[in-house]
């Protein structure tokens, strides 16, 4: 992994920092090395849904309804913290089309920059990062190797065409 390009003098504004990839990928180790960054914020999406629905997330579709709701009512203040002049790192998984198009409008009300951190590790590091995860149990939530293979299957990688500035990691 490559170190996380700083906001310095020469940039315009707050940014939007968006991560990509596959669970154990490194998404969330990635965004608190971003989030060091002098007026920066930090927001996970774990530790968010943790708080707010402890103990109803047990299924894939408990986690798309809740994280449906918690970006419905986070975008505005999302918006307010770039207006603000605050860079904001989210810890969300932006893995598909659908959540980046949300993150898009997320950027684009702000009037604010962007960069997508898309993580391109291979399945079989992040079934061996996720397994050390679930085991050293500081995560708030745990997915089986059967829950990885399923949720898997709803990740596209970023495409050229959806003109998102990326930051790529192998």
């Amino acid at each position: 992994m490559s170190p996380p390009e700083p906001r310095g003098p020469g940039d315009a504004g707050p940014i939007l920092h968006l991560v990509c990839g596959k669970i154990g990928s490194g998404k969330s180790t990635l965004a608190q090395r971003l989030a060091v960054t002098p007026s920066t914020v930090l927001i996970s999406e774990d530790v968010w849904l943790a708080r707010l629905y402890p103990g109803e997330i047990s299924e894939i579709a408990d986690y798309v309804r809740c994280a449906t709701r918690l970006r419905g009512a986070l975008a505005e203040h999302l918006v307010a913290l770039l207006n603000a002049g605050i860079s904001v790192v989210l810890d969300f998984p932006s893995n598909t089309v659908a959540s980046r198009l949300w993150a898009r409008s997320v950027f684009e009300n702000a009037g604010a920059a962007h960069r997508l951190h898309f993580l391109d590790v291979g399945d079989e590091l992040c079934k061996a990062r996720l397994k050390a995860r679930n085991e050293a149990g500081e995560h708030p939530f745990k997915a089986t190797e059967a829950e990885f293979e399923v949720i898997s299957r709803y990740f596209e990688a970023p495409a050229l065409e959806e003109g998102f500035e990326v930051v790529r990691y192998e």
